[in-house]
């Protein structure tokens, strides 16, 4: 029986910026900044979700990874056969560890790359391909722009479970794109194309790279910020991050991160660019309730998984599922192409409860009812 030979490796650090609000993991100490702030790790549960797919076909794969917690201690745990080609010599990972490892795989043909990380993990492995050679990305990082991205860590395992049934499976370029973190973190956004790379494509489970620029029509976005205004009363509002949630408050002349998450109550700032202990202990100590405003992010339609780590699952718990309000103009809905709003929370049973369909507003007392899904389950 020809078993299928799977390149793996995770980048250990990748997301840990997210949860503590520093809008990434890039830079020689963001990593141990984000700990000191009581930041976890994050990226190896990601990838676990993934192999948790392609568990009924052990017995037809080899994994070729590297050593501990770049993908040996996953593989290993689920019960995969492994054999480790790489070892890292320093205490944590680093960018060079992730191309090293990338420079290797391509030695032992592969059937396929498939690894966890961000934008700058994906830049990483782009840079040492060399030629036609298969990958395929496990979001598990802040920041999500590379079209070389399954949409969550369950849908890249799907892909690699057709993969291995020799189900069709087309072959496509996906560009490889990252953004300055250091002007993200002044919320400013510059994407940048830095190449491109050959991925196993099903449009249901691979994203599309984000789509650019600001929503101009002024008219429908200071409607909806009139709708979530007059919903305003003495609740905690938390405020999530996105051009559609800043028109809200710039309607009621508040500082805003474009780029993170902010608390007020009764139309008052109370917390800028709060990290997620502080929100989770804002919730749980609030007297008056709290409603979450979230948008999409257009081009990809993730509501939760992309840019607002801050909302993690038991913050999400704690706000109340129908307690979210979903703000997005029709023009971004329908550039979806009828594609559901996508959750990728990292809890299954929790993305499993948000999906179905939910109310959007997308103008002053104008709603539509848009499905929720996460693909992969």
């Amino acid at each position: 029986m020809k078993q299928f030979k799977l390149g793996f490796f995770v980048n250990p650090i990748a997301g840990l910026g997210g949860s503590v609000a520093l809008k990434g993991s890039d830079g020689l100490n963001t990593a141990a900044q984000a700990l000191a702030l009581g930041a976890e790790p994050k990226a190896n549960l990601r990838a676990k979700l993934a192999l948790e797919v392609l568990l009924p076909y052990k017995d037809k794969i080899i994994i070729y990874t590297a050593a501990n917690d770049m993908g040996e201690d996953t593989a290993t745990a689920l019960g995969f056969k492994v054999e480790v080609l790489y070892h890292y010599a320093s205490e944590h990972t680093s960018a060079t560890d992730s191309e090293n490892f990338t420079k290797i795989i391509q030695e032992f043909g592969v059937d396929l790359l498939l690894f966890a990380g961000g934008d700058g993990t994906a830049r990483n492995v782009c840079h040492q391909i060399d030629g036609y050679f298969p990958v395929l990305g496990i979001p598990a990082g802040c920041k999500i722009h590379s079209g070389v991205y399954a949409l969550t860590p369950t849908a890249a395992g799907r892909v690699v479970e057709q993969m291995i049934n020799n189900e069709i499976v087309s072959l496509t370029d996906a560009d490889v794109m990252d953004i300055d973190e250091t002007a993200f973190r002044t919320g400013i956004v510059k994407a940048r194309r830095y190449g491109e790379m050959q991925i196993p494509s099903q449009l249901q489970y691979i994203q599309a790279v984000k789509s650019g620029g600001k929503e101009t029509d002024e008219l429908v976005l200071m409607d909806i910020a009139a709708h979530v205004v007059e919903l305003m009363e003495e609740e905690l509002f938390v405020m999530g991050s996105g051009s559609t949630v800043a028109a809200v408050m710039q309607e009621i002349a508040l500082d805003n991160t474009l780029l993170g998450v902010d608390i007020i109550q009764e139309q008052e700032l109370i917390n800028n660019d709060v990290i997620e202990s502080q929100l989770y202990h804002a919730i749980k100590t609030s007297e008056h309730g709290v409603k979450l405003v979230i948008t999409v992010i257009g081009g990809q339609g993730h509501i939760f998984g992309r840019g607002n780590q801050q909302l993690s699952p038991r913050v999400i718990r704690a706000i109340g599922l129908d307690n979210i309000i979903v703000i997005a103009t029709k023009t971004k809905l329908q550039a979806l192409a009828q594609r559901p709003l996508i959750v990728d929370t990292g809890d299954v049973e929790l993305d499993a409860q948000l999906s179905g369909f939910i109310p959007v507003i997308t103008g002053f007392h104008d709603q539509v009812l848009y499905p929720v899904a996460s693909p992969g389950l």
